[in-house]
């Protein structure tokens, strides 16, 4: 199945951005990509929440969302003060199943981390992966950290028994600092798994043809971009 599901170790990672540059460069090779926000938080109706952000940078996208909470709350929590029923983790499998019959690719952006709660009963965008048996691509920050929050995501992952499909830095500073250089090297170790990207700080201020543009050069050709994880870290390690 064409899914691919998008978490990151915490809320503010980059995750919107990384999955926009994922968009753009499935576009760019020919594919055609819808985007599923599982819940949306913190965005009143008439809005533009994330799903319309990755359209807007990536361009000729399929939007949707399950549900709209106003609160920028975890989704179960903001369900609940909005009086309004939750997402469930079969909702988020079946909408995107039925995308993945009409799309070359699925991206599914879940709501903070891993384990944040859809509901009452515990779901989280875990399940809704392990529905879909679809991999999961962890977003995670430059900064002094993130390799315990990366490393705790990637054990759940595999715990689950998911398929951890690798990590993208979610905003690499144009100047780093020792802890981000040292990250670099450290965050596929602590995580077994690969470094698939690093999108730069601000690409997200980018207008959308040059965002289009440069997307592919910050994403491994697993993602359907031309970085290369290995000279990049020759060229920012220390």
């Amino acid at each position: 199945m064409p899914v691919m599901v998008i978490t990151g170790t915490g809320t503010e990672v980059g995750k919107t951005v990384v999955t926009a540059a994922l968009a753009a460069a499935a576009l760019a090779a020919g594919r055609s990509v819808a985007v599923l926000k599982a819940a949306q938080t913190g965005v009143r109706p008439g809005e533009p929440g994330d799903a319309e952000e990755v359209v807007r940078l990536a361009g000729a996208v399929t939007a949707d969302e399950l549900a709209r909470y106003p609160d920028p709350l975890a989704p179960a929590t903001a369900a609940r003060r909005a009086g309004r029923a939750p997402v469930r983790p079969h909702e988020v499998a079946e909408r995107a199943a039925k995308l993945a019959t009409e799309h070359d690719l699925v991206l599914v952006e879940g709501a903070g981390g891993l384990l944040v709660r859809f509901d009452a009963a515990g779901g989280t965008l875990a399940d809704a992966a392990a529905l879909l048996s679809a991999p999961v691509l962890v977003v995670a920050p430059a900064a002094l950290g993130t390799l315990n929050a990366a490393e705790l995501t990637a054990r759940e992952l595999r715990g689950r028994g998911l398929d951890l499909a690798g990590v993208v830095i979610g905003s690499w500073p144009g100047e780093p600092d020792l802890a981000a250089r040292c990250n670099l090297l450290d965050l596929p170790d602590v995580t077994r798994a690969p470094l698939l990207g690093a999108v730069p700080a601000g690409a997200g201020a980018l207008g959308p043809t040059a965002f289009r543009t440069s997307a592919p050069r910050w994403l491994a050709p697993r993602l359907e971009g031309t970085w290369d994880a290995e000279a990049f870290q020759v060229r920012e390690a220390p």
